[in-house]
Protein backbone atom coordinates (compact mmCIF):
# COMPACT_ATOMS: atom_id res chain seq x y z
CA UNK A 1 0.00 0.00 0.00
CA UNK A 2 1.43 3.36 -0.88
CA UNK A 3 1.34 6.32 1.54
CA UNK A 4 2.45 9.00 -0.85
CA UNK A 5 -0.92 9.04 -2.69
CA UNK A 6 -1.45 11.13 -5.99
CA UNK A 7 -3.77 8.98 -7.49
CA UNK A 8 -1.32 7.38 -10.72
CA UNK A 9 -1.70 4.17 -12.29
CA UNK A 10 0.54 2.24 -9.11
CA UNK A 11 -1.74 4.24 -6.48
CA UNK A 12 -4.63 2.85 -8.30
CA UNK A 13 -3.25 -0.95 -7.66
CA UNK A 14 -2.67 -0.02 -4.31
CA UNK A 15 -6.37 1.09 -3.65
CA UNK A 16 -7.69 -2.04 -5.61
CA UNK A 17 -5.61 -4.43 -3.76
CA UNK A 18 -7.25 -2.74 -0.36
CA UNK A 19 -10.52 -2.86 -1.57
CA UNK A 20 -10.11 -6.66 -2.18
CA UNK A 21 -9.65 -6.58 1.46
CA UNK A 22 -12.14 -3.94 3.08
CA UNK A 23 -14.65 -6.56 3.92
CA UNK A 24 -12.37 -8.48 5.44
CA UNK A 25 -10.84 -5.66 7.57
CA UNK A 26 -14.14 -4.20 8.37
CA UNK A 27 -15.18 -8.04 10.01
CA UNK A 28 -11.20 -7.66 11.77
CA UNK A 29 -10.55 -11.09 9.62
CA UNK A 30 -7.20 -9.76 8.30
CA UNK A 31 -3.59 -10.29 9.81
CA UNK A 32 -2.04 -7.71 12.10
CA UNK A 33 0.65 -6.69 8.92
CA UNK A 34 -2.44 -6.15 6.79
CA UNK A 35 -4.41 -4.03 8.84
CA UNK A 36 -1.40 -2.37 9.40
CA UNK A 37 -0.71 -1.63 5.79
CA UNK A 38 -4.41 -0.94 5.18
CA UNK A 39 -4.72 1.53 8.61
CA UNK A 40 -1.61 3.37 6.52
CA UNK A 41 -2.76 3.72 3.09
CA UNK A 42 -6.60 4.94 4.20
CA UNK A 43 -4.69 7.31 6.57
CA UNK A 44 -3.53 8.36 3.42
CA UNK A 45 -5.77 8.55 0.94
CA UNK A 46 -9.36 10.41 1.24
CA UNK A 47 -10.73 8.67 -1.69
CA UNK A 48 -10.22 5.05 0.33
CA UNK A 49 -10.74 6.75 3.45
CA UNK A 50 -14.07 7.71 1.94
CA UNK A 51 -15.03 4.31 0.51
CA UNK A 52 -14.07 2.90 3.80
CA UNK A 53 -16.92 4.70 5.61
CA UNK A 54 -19.60 4.66 2.71
CA UNK A 55 -18.84 0.67 3.08
CA UNK A 56 -19.32 1.21 7.11
CA UNK A 57 -22.67 3.10 6.38
CA UNK A 58 -23.80 0.37 3.72
CA UNK A 59 -23.23 -2.49 6.05
CA UNK A 60 -25.19 -0.86 8.73
CA UNK A 61 -27.96 -0.10 7.01
CA UNK A 62 -28.51 -3.06 5.88
CA UNK A 63 -28.05 -4.87 9.31
CA UNK A 64 -31.07 -2.24 10.08
CA UNK A 65 -33.04 -3.29 7.15
CA UNK A 66 -36.08 -5.76 8.45
CA UNK A 67 -36.68 -8.96 6.51
CA UNK A 68 -40.12 -8.29 4.78
CA UNK A 69 -41.47 -11.59 2.92
CA UNK A 70 -42.46 -11.36 -0.45
CA UNK A 71 -45.84 -11.63 -1.62
CA UNK A 72 -47.46 -14.76 -2.31
CA UNK A 73 -46.14 -16.01 -6.08
CA UNK A 74 -44.06 -13.33 -6.53
CA UNK A 75 -41.01 -15.85 -6.68
CA UNK A 76 -43.42 -18.10 -9.32
CA UNK A 77 -43.69 -14.92 -11.33
CA UNK A 78 -40.12 -13.87 -11.44
CA UNK A 79 -39.07 -17.70 -12.50
CA UNK A 80 -41.19 -17.30 -15.59
CA UNK A 81 -40.54 -13.76 -16.35
CA UNK A 82 -36.81 -14.78 -16.08
CA UNK A 83 -37.48 -17.96 -18.45
CA UNK A 84 -38.79 -15.66 -20.99
CA UNK A 85 -35.57 -13.20 -20.77
CA UNK A 86 -33.42 -13.91 -23.59
CA UNK A 87 -29.64 -15.35 -22.84
CA UNK A 88 -27.04 -12.58 -21.78
CA UNK A 89 -24.59 -11.88 -24.78
CA UNK A 90 -21.36 -12.60 -24.12
CA UNK A 91 -18.55 -9.89 -24.51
Amino acid sequence: MTTNHTHHDDDHKACLALFEKLSEYIDGETDEVTCKAIRAHIEACPCCTTCLETLKRTIGFCEEVKEVPVPAGFSQKLREALKKMPPALSS
